[in-house]
């Protein structure tokens, strides 16, 4: 297929706004990409490039060549140059990956040079969510929508997937499995806005502790041991006490779901930022596990000797875990008995220094890469993860820092962001110069005093609920919002629906 047609496909579907509209063109694309050109097509259709990152940054494409007249680049061309950006560079090599970039722009159109470049800068931005191309690939094979889904849960690779659903259709999709090494996406938890009403969405019920801590999924085969992060990130050379908790564990192989975090010497936790900083570090690490020894902590096990348990109930899955992992290492949980009994096993997390609570059904299965209402996170305030649309230039003391933030949720029906309101509290000098750093590299156009970026950046924002306002499309506004945090390691599309929001209104 001709780049030329990804890019109409691209620029049609940012214009319609129906969801069903945007699955069929997305569709009527995939069927015509050549088998060899799927995993591109797919990727290039969702906005993405398939490496994810190839080092190539604005500065590269501040100017363009003169474009070419006709359109002759394939998916596969553009692919294969892409691949070979990817790879590591070795010492002279960074005039000749500029030569062979400034080569595949000459040879594109006005059109595709546009899409390339927004492409390359993580700046496509056309409502081809993963679910709406779940929803494509479905179309395009033939094929049941949760057969793709849960094979893309397992698989973790979209391109990968949508090869597979539209050359083996439904067979080859449910063959994909869980893969010792390979991780798969992690299951959500959906946010009710206090205990008593998690309980009445979810009875009977085990409440478990929620720690402030950094995600992390361990895979071990044998002597091989990896981990990965919430968004499939391999940082095993950054966390040894994990590594040596999994060696130790008298198992053959074994799948983990957990959090890692640093505690202070009375086993309190430390601030996040802290956890945040050495989980995220990968120099020097046997000098800041002397300082900051992370303690890993695991909740739930997908997989034990050979046999997957993701389709088992979290009971079942539960009793696994305890057979294997120490006590000292499995997260705090109490079966909820009684509204009573529940609310005396937060008081006590809340005591300890956690965030709040899980509220998980004990039969339900684990839901790779879903939120649902099987697993409830409750926090004694109401907090989400919101993103940000833009930033006003401070004042006084903040003079040259990016501010007040424009905080918006997510909107499944349309993909976009709806706003919700802006705050300027909670945010330290510290916070403030990252931000504005970040902020800065994600601009995408300026007014008066504010500056309007990517929505990519997610920040944890604090309230104290919400009321009816007709100043935003949502018809509510956050009251008394206040940053907690930055959340990099968050993508927008995890960022919390209006739905859940909107359940905090008044009456």
């Amino acid at each position: 297929m001709l780049l030329a047609d990804v890019v109409t496909t691209s620029e049609r579907v940012a214009e319609v706004p129906g969801r069903l509209a945007k699955i069929g063109l997305l569709a009527d694309a995939l069927r015509r990409l050549a088998p060899e050109e799927v995993a591109a097509g797919m990727a290039f259709l969702s906005g993405r490039l398939v490496q994810r990152q190839i080092g190539v940054g604005w500065a590269a494409l501040r100017e363009l060549p003169a474009p070419a007249e006709d359109a002759t680049l394939s998916v596969g061309a553009v692919a294969d140059v892409f691949a070979r950006l990817g790879m590591p560079a070795g010492p002279g090599s960074e005039r000749a990956r500029r030569g062979e970039l400034l080569d595949l722009l000459r040879r594109a159109t006005v059109a595709e040079q546009r899409f390339l470049q927004a492409l390359l800068l993580d700046g496509l931005r056309q409502g081809a969510s993963e679910g709406v191309m779940v929803e494509a690939v479905a179309r395009a094979a033939a094929v049941d929508r949760e057969e793709v889904r849960r094979a893309l849960m397992l698989g973790g690779d979209p391109g990968a997937i949508a090869a597979i659903a539209l050359t083996r259709g439904a067979p080859g999709l449910r063959r994909v499995g869980l893969e010792v090494g390979r991780p798969i996406q992690p299951m959500l938890a959906g946010t009710a806005p206090d205990l008593p009403a998690a309980l009445r969405r979810v009875r009977p019920a085990i409440v478990e502790a929620k720690l402030d801590g950094a995600r992390i999924q361990v895979h071990r085969q044998g002597g091989e041991v990896g981990v990965f992060t919430r968004s499939l990130d391999d940082v095993t050379a950054r966390v040894p006490e994990v590594v040596e908790l999994a060696l130790a564990l008298r198992v053959r192989s074994v799948v983990l779901d957990g959090e890692a975090i640093v505690l202070r010497d009375d086993g309190r936790p430390q601030p996040f930022q802290v956890t945040g900083s050495r989980f995220g570090s990968s120099q020097d690490v046997g000098r800041l596990r002397a300082t900051l020894p992370l303690s890993p902590f695991l909740f739930d096990m997908l997989h034990l000797d050979g046999q997957d348990l993701i389709d088992r109930s979290t009971a079942e899955r539960l009793d696994a875990l305890d057979a294997v992992v120490p006590g000292v290492h499995r997260v705090a949980r109490a079966v909820a008995s009684d509204a009573d009994g529940a609310a005396a096993f937060q008081a006590s997390v809340l005591a300890a220094g956690h965030e709040g609570v899980m509220v998980k059904s004990p039969a339900a299965p684990y839901a790779a890469g879903r939120r649902g209402g099987e697993w409830l996170k409750v926090k004694p305030r109401h907090t989400f993860d919101l993103v940000v649309l833009a930033a006003e230039w401070g004042h006084g003391r903040r003079q040259g820092w990016l501010s007040n933030l424009h905080l918006a949720a997510r909107d499944p029906a349309s993909g976009g962001f709806v706003m919700l309101g802006k705050t300027f509290k909670g945010l330290t000098d510290a916070m403030l110069t990252w931000q504005t750093e970040r902020l800065l590299a994600l601009e995408e156009r300026r007014t008066a005093g504010t500056v309007w970026v990517r929505p990519e950046l997610v920040v944890e924002v604090a309230f104290d609920g919400v009321q009816a306002s007709t100043r935003y499309p949502g018809g509510v506004a956050l009251r008394f919002a206040r940053v907690l945090r930055h959340r990099p390691d968050k993508s927008a599309a995890e960022a919390d629906p209006l739905e859940a929001v909107l359940t905090l209104r008044p009456g």
